[in-house]
């Protein structure tokens, strides 16, 4: 193997975290419009799971997974974060596209830069470019332990949510949820769940878990209500008839943060909005585990089994 190497984990097939080589590969190499950056933390993500699988297109094997970073910017040293629409983020060095790429202010660390930009950057943007949440209004959010769900629960308290309810499926989760402020946690296996959220009326329905759940989200809006899906594939079971809606005047909304990183400006306006908030620590991100490169396959199990409550990262900081 000639030229620069560096340590990342690789796939050479689809399945499950098993499949995951720590291996010497050659490092990346930047084109016009992109950089390099020596990486100190990765992130995880319920994407990388389908990606593993092979249920997204796209990424030809063998492959390194990962769709965030953060790290040291090569030639001018700046501490930069940076989303990878093409993956690459399990490796000591990667490659970014100079327009997903944000500097870290000083006063927020790189790890809770890494935890908030992906899925700060959905929680907010649901919530605001296509939720259109008002003051005062009602707010459920599902799976409010995960790594969007926790912030999207803090970010509607800051944006001025009347009420906030986090649903959680244990109560260790629960409990967590409560502490970031949410006036209601409820069990989404409750048989009286559309009860439940139904008895105040939801106005903005923030859902990443699909199936019944969203059902019920929608049996529970208020009139003039918003549906809106964060990040589902979607099935037979989360299509609705327009008459099903418009039975309760409601919207039904589906977000993709694609759209926001296609827009230069509206992507540093949502990561200068999060990174203001977590400087002044009204904004952030739990960090659920920081694992070795060697133990990237035991940290998808832990997030496929849903043992994690936050962020998990990947620490690329150990021996070339």
């Amino acid at each position: 193997m000639s030229g620069a190497v560096m340590r990342a984990a690789v796939i050479h097939r689809h399945g499950g975290p098993e499949e995951f080589r720590t291996e010497l590969v050659p490092e990346p190499v930047a084109g016009p419009g992109q950089c390099l950056l020596d990486v100190t933390f990765a992130g995880l993500n319920y994407a990388d799971l389908h990606c593993r699988r092979g249920e997204y297109g796209g990424q030809p094997l063998p492959a390194v997974l990962g769709a965030d970073v953060v790290g040291r910017q090569r030639g001018d040293g700046r501490r930069v974060v940076a989303l990878l629409r093409a993956g690459g983020g399990y490796a000591q060095v990667a490659c970014a596209e100079d327009a997903h790429t944000v500097e870290v202010p000083a006063g927020v660390s790189g790890e809770q830069a890494l935890a908030l930009l992906e899925q700060g950057a959905t929680a907010y943007g649901a919530l605001t470019l296509l939720g259109r949440l008002r003051p005062g209004e009602r707010v459920a959010v599902t799976a409010a332990a995960g790594g969007v769900g926790h912030l999207a629960v803090q970010l509607a308290r800051e944006l001025g949510a009347g009420r906030v309810v986090g649903l959680a499926s244990t109560a260790a989760k629960r409990e967590f949820v409560r502490s970031l402020g949410a006036d209601a946690v409820l069990d989404p296996g409750d048989p009286h769940l559309v009860e439940r959220l139904g008895s105040c009326g939801v106005d903005l329905f923030v859902d990443s878990v699909g199936g019944e759940l969203l059902r019920a989200g929608l049996a529970s809006l208020a009139p003039f209500g918003r549906l809106l899906s964060v990040g589902g594939r979607g099935g037979p079971e989360d299509s609705f008839a327009v008459d099903e809606l418009a039975d309760r005047s409601a919207g039904l909304l589906g977000f993709w943060l694609q759209h926001v990183l296609d827009d230069r400006a509206l992507f540093a306006d949502v990561a200068g909005r999060l990174f203001e908030l977590a400087e002044r620590k009204r904004l952030v991100a739990r960090i659920d585990r920081v694992v070795p490169l060697d133990a990237v396959g035991a940290a998808h199990r832990a997030l496929a089994d849903r043992l994690t409550m936050g962020k998990v990262l990947i620490d690329l900081r150990g021996p070339s």
